[in-house]
């Protein structure tokens, strides 16, 4: 651990360095539990960061599209910025148009977490009172960092609450497997285990419809480039202006916490694969959209549109709101529990 810097208002926040025995480097700062490298080797041995994301603090606390960061209570959207929950409404702050989005305008990701070394890991903790952001409840959470032998990456949440709430919770990490900075992301290779998607208004709020993806630009079942999708003149993909869409994870047969392979990225050049395996019941997959030229990123090149991509884990967008997608309300006496691996290694 060292001193990663101070905020605005003078708080100190704190970066963590993990290694695992294969050489794979982690480094994240208690500053929105933000992961701000992730070094793995390419198939010649060559380590890069494959994370997008800056290099000071001062970047991570302006406006940017939630590199590396935690975010909640709620991930991804919220339509209209309100839900009813046991017969109450309740407004949240819109920061996406009509929308809340990863939580709003304060959300977990420009939060100070309590960080700490635990086992080899690091452990981060938030308390998310009651109110925040007009969320009920308040909230307990737990977000666990930790490497193993194989160059894996293991995620795990834990939260509680003293009242009912609703809760979604993932990390926005951007993905570039040829390395931060390296451009487009177009020739990465992708599947995901998916047989249905959810599709999404203009607004990006699902119309409560689960779609088939066999036909569509969505349909990655079988491996296929990013960019033969990416510009397809699919009305989905035209009104989200690329890939921003939550897709429904094949898990028939397992059991709740365990984990199954939800996408696999391969990039031709470097080598390099990423496996995402998770808990969850949903795979948001970002192509970087909205990326723009006035982003310069950790080594000191631009940051254009599509040049990272995130696969984030996750309940669907707008759950609150839709009763037929799986509940993301947790009450007293329960644990929210999830857990997420993202696996590298080389062809």
């Amino acid at each position: 651990m060292r001193e990663y810097g101070k905020t605005q208002d003078g708080q100190m926040i704190e970066e963590y360095t993990l290694r695992s025995a294969a050489g794979m480097e982690v480094k994240c700062i208690s500053f929105g539990g933000i992961l701000t490298s992730i070094r793995v080797p390419d198939r010649l041995g060559r380590f890069a960061n494959v994370a997008l994301g800056f290099d000071n603090l001062a970047k991570y606390e302006a406006e940017h599209p939630y590199f590396g960061a935690i975010t909640g209570r709620y991930a991804n959207r919220i339509g209209g910025g309100k839900f009813s929950l046991d017969g109450v409404d309740y407004q949240l702050f819109q920061n996406d148009g009509d929308n809340s989005l990863h939580g709003g305008r304060v959300g977990f990701d420009k939060r100070i977490w309590q960080a700490s070394e635990s086992g080899g890991a690091v452990e981060l903790k938030y308390g998310s009172p009651d109110g925040e952001e007009g969320y009920p409840g308040n909230l307990d959470v737990s977000v666990r960092y930790s490497l193993d032998a194989d160059n894996a990456l293991r995620i795990d949440y834990s939260a509680s609450t003293d009242a009912p709430t609703v809760l979604n919770l993932t990390n926005h990490s951007y993905f570039n497997l040829m390395g931060e900075g390296e451009g487009a992301i177009y020739d990465h290779v992708l599947s995901l285990n998916a047989d249905h998607y959810t599709p999404s208004d203009a607004g990006q709020i699902p119309t409560g419809e689960i779609a088939p993806v066999a036909g569509t630009p969505f349909d990655f079942r079988q491996a296929k480039t990013i960019g033969s999708g990416q510009r397809s003149a699919h009305r989905q993909i035209v009104m989200a202006k690329g890939y921003d869409h939550n897709f429904v994870l094949n898990r028939a047969g397992m059991a709740a916490g365990e984990l199954g392979l939800a996408a696999r990225v391969y990039e031709p050049r470097s080598g390099r694969i990423m496996e995402v395996w998770t808990t969850e019941p949903g795979l948001q997959f970002y192509a970087g959209n909205f990326l723009d030229a006035s982003l310069v990123g950790t080594s000191g090149r631009l940051y254009r549109q599509s040049d990272g991509f995130a696969l984030e884990t996750q309940h669907f967008p707008d759950s609150p709101n839709n009763r037929q997608f799986p509940s993301t309300v947790l009450r007293p006496g329960e644990r929210f529990e999830s857990s997420t691996v993202y696996r590298f290694s080389t062809d």
